[in-house]
């Protein structure tokens, strides 16, 4: 029997892959050497059709399925790539789960306010994730600061012409 260790198994690259710099270089040199590519497929296709017999040419039918499997192969590995992106975004928001933000919004008047809350839970929806806090529900992009302890809800602070900050 083999024994592993639990951290051999569990690995947080996939849910927090931003938080460290080692993570972040390793996803950039990583290439995949095990996968047919797009590139690799289209050349053996010409180097397929270079090569074929003009006396006995590929039958269309043939060249056609091909190419619809080959269209296949390539939205699934789409999807994968999609799914694995989701997969880290959702992982990483959830550790905003029991986090106090802070948001803009609109009141009645047309004016921005300051708005903060604790975050219950992460919903996606439409590709995008949001902060449910209370009955509001923040898009993550809309969300200006997180904290472990409450935040003082404060006016929005706006630039003026000179880059200044002012209340």
């Amino acid at each position: 029997m083999e024994v592993r260790k639990l951290s051999d198994a569990v690995s947080t690259r996939t849910v927090w892959p931003n938080y460290d710099k080692s993570n972040v270089q390793a996803a950039a040199n990583k290439k995949s050497t095990d996968t047919l590519g797009k590139d690799q497929f289209l050349s053996i296709l010409v180097t397929q059709l270079r090569n074929q017999d003009p006396m006995q040419p590929m039958q269309d039918k043939e060249f056609i399925a091909q190419m619809a499997q080959f269209t296949s192969v390539e939205q699934l590995m789409n999807m994968a790539g999609e799914l694995a992106l989701m997969r880290q975004s959702i992982g990483s928001a959830s550790s905003l789960i029991g986090k106090h933000i802070e948001w803009y919004e609109y009141n009645e008047q047309g004016n921005v306010i300051s708005m903060t809350g604790q975050v219950d839970s992460i919903l996606s929806r439409d590709g995008l994730l949001y902060a449910k806090s209370g009955d509001k529900e923040v898009a993550l992009d809309y969300v200006v600061a997180i904290s472990d302890t409450e935040i003082e809800a404060k006016d929005p602070v706006e630039e003026d012409g000179a880059g200044e900050e002012t209340p």
